[in-house]
């Protein structure tokens, strides 16, 4: 399997050629905005640093979120463009899902609360068992009701909204503080997965920040 693993959910913009089972080449860059002019040009840089075209590509893999909205949006209409154009299967990961990917390979056998800061006083969480299993959905939910979502004692909490959740959780092991994983962690989970007839779906959870400024609304006209 060759596979072009794609991270556009926060700050960073991220690329991955995973060959079998390892990265041959990766970029990321912590550009903040503007994904969408710097995404394709990555790209064809990892190819070509990993020696392949598009044509060897067996799989996409991009991250749907939660996370920028815009961010998002670019990452996973460039994945589903490039499966169609390309007609290989692609799949979708979720950033809790890397998040706890990581944090479970450092602390196996411990359950794990991935939470990611959403802005609003509101968290962007999920909850996995000390299996890595999936037992609370994601969700976005203020601090308080995203600490009720935790899996059991010895708690490990990974991610950007780690910090938020102390108060409720003070016996818990706070691990990382970004608000994504590493390109080579959604590679490698991407190229576990199974391949559904479905295509990857942005995973925002609730509607984008930006509202359109009244000021720029044009008047309608009567009759």
């Amino acid at each position: 399997m060759t596979l072009l693993a794609i991270d556009t959910s926060a700050n960073l913009c991220a690329v991955c050629v995973w060959d079998s089972a390892a990265a041959i080449a990766s970029i990321t860059e912590d550009i903040g905005t503007g994904h969408a002019e710097l995404l394709m040009g990555m790209i064809d840089d990892a190819l070509a640093q990993a020696g392949k075209v598009y044509a060897d590509l067996t799989r996409i893999g991009v991250v749907i979120g939660p996370g920028s909205f815009t961010g998002v949006r670019v990452g996973v209409s460039t994945a589903r463009g490039l499966a169609l154009a390309l007609n290989i299967p692609a799949v979708g990961v979720t950033t809790l899902q890397g998040l706890a990917h990581e944090a479970q390979a450092l602390h196996p056998g411990r359950p794990v609360l991935a939470v990611i800061d959403a802005r609003r006083e509101q968290l962007y969480s999920a909850s996995y068992d000390a299996t890595g299993s999936l037992i609370a959905e994601p969700a976005v939910l203020d601090a308080e009701a995203t600490a009720s979502r935790a899996g059991g004692t010895d708690l490990v909490l990974t991610g950007s909204g780690s910090t938020a959740l102390s108060a409720f959780l003070p016996n818990s092991e706070i691990l990382a503080h970004s608000a994504t994983a590493s390109i080579e962690t959604y590679a490698r989970i991407a190229a576990t997965m199974p391949v559904g007839a479905d295509k990857p779906k942005p995973l925002y959870l609730r509607g984008a920040d930006a509202k359109p400024q009244a000021s720029f609304v044009l008047p309608g006209r009567d009759g």
